[in-house]
């Protein structure tokens, strides 16, 4: 996540309601986040341990260094790694630095399953020009394929506040966002997933009015909203992923399948829907309900949590950005989860 706005999703919401391990074949639903911006954090190899012995099958990772690519070595974690938005400008407008990034971060370590590189995460919004996403995204796609590492795929993750419209078959790519049916056509034309970062908590906080509780949280036991298609939505996180399907098919990019990059709920911080119970119940009922699809795309939906563990050290946006954690730092369960 790096740190969320809630005002974007406010925008978003008013307008919804060798050197590479082979890939697993079938797609496995359910990874976690990896952030490490917190006092007391196990050592990278214990974390990875900890992802296996909880049957987590995949990691994003945020801060890509030594450490932990080499403890993830041989682990068979599926791994999204990001550049990072400070890297945006000088990937964009040299292909030997993106090269270079290629050659340190993945060509120099062995046995990594390495599924996607997101190139910038919820830019403008966590920092980076917008404009530098899709010649980055061109010269790291380049750089891999020259180091005979095309199966990766390469990609950018973006939250709901870059599209609008409702109901879900209404969505397109709003005007802020005029970047992206590019990068959407791109990711058509290499045969890589949107990352889409979805968090019906955000969505929730930003339109109370409109939005009810149960429906954020996976629990509403009726239809909330009929589609004109007919499509019928029960939760809302099938709605926003569903929204940002049928803007990938607005922009001419019908065949790019999404992969939630992010999602989850805090367990502390806003004094009221931040709870330990509704934490443990959103990412339960998440790891439940991701197999299944959605009404637009029925089928496996492969999904990232955020966050292995809190993060006290985070200083900006909500406080609540530091209570998205599953772990505590000494490796227990925040709250009950089983992720298998």
């Amino acid at each position: 996540m790096a740190e969320h706005r809630a005002a974007a999703y406010m925008f978003a919401v008013a307008m919804v309601l060798g050197v590479l391990a082979a890939i697993p074949a079938a797609v496995q639903s359910i990874g976690v986040c990896y952030g490490v911006n917190g006092d007391g954090l196990p050592t990278a190899s214990d974390v990875v341990e900890l992802y296996k012995s909880n049957g987590i099958t995949g990691m994003r990772v945020y801060t890509v260094n030594d450490d932990t690519l080499q403890a993830l070595s041989g682990s068979n974690l599926g791994l999204i790694l990001d550049t990072g938005n400070k890297q945006l400008p000088e990937l964009a407008a040299n292909a030997t630095y993106a090269a270079a990034w290629v050659k340190a971060n993945i060509q120099s370590h062995q046995g990594l399953t390495i599924k996607y590189i997101a190139v910038g995460n919820e830019v403008p919004g966590q920092g980076g020009n917008p404009r530098d996403i899709l010649p980055a995204m061109k010269n790291i796609r380049n750089a891999l394929d020259r180091a005979g590492l095309g199966g990766i795929k390469v990609s950018t993750a973006v939250n709901s506040a870059v599209t609008q419209g409702f109901p879900p078959s209404k969505g397109i790519f709003n005007a802020s966002a005029s970047h992206m049916p590019p990068i959407a056509q791109y990711l058509a034309s290499t045969g890589a997933p949107l990352l889409a970062n979805i968090y019906p908590y955000f969505s929730y906080k930003g339109d109370t009015t409109h939005i009810t509780l149960d429906y954020a949280l996976f629990s509403s036991t009726t239809t909330v909203v009929t589609d004109d298609n007919g499509n019928q939505y029960q939760n809302l996180f099938d709605a926003l992923v569903d929204t940002m399907y049928s803007a990938l098919e607005s922009a001419g990019a019908e065949t790019v399948p999404i992969v939630v990059s992010e999602s989850g709920w805090p367990s502390a911080g806003d004094g009221t829907v931040a709870t330990m119970k509704n934490a443990q119940m959103y990412n339960q009922y998440l790891i439940n309900h991701v197999e299944k699809g959605t009404p637009k795309r029925p089928g496996d939906i492969e999904t990232y949590i955020f966050a292995m563990f809190n993060e006290n050290n985070k200083n900006e946006g909500e406080e609540t950005e530091k209570h998205f954690g599953l772990f505590n730092p000494d490796q227990s369960p925040a709250y009950p989860i089983i992720f298998a």
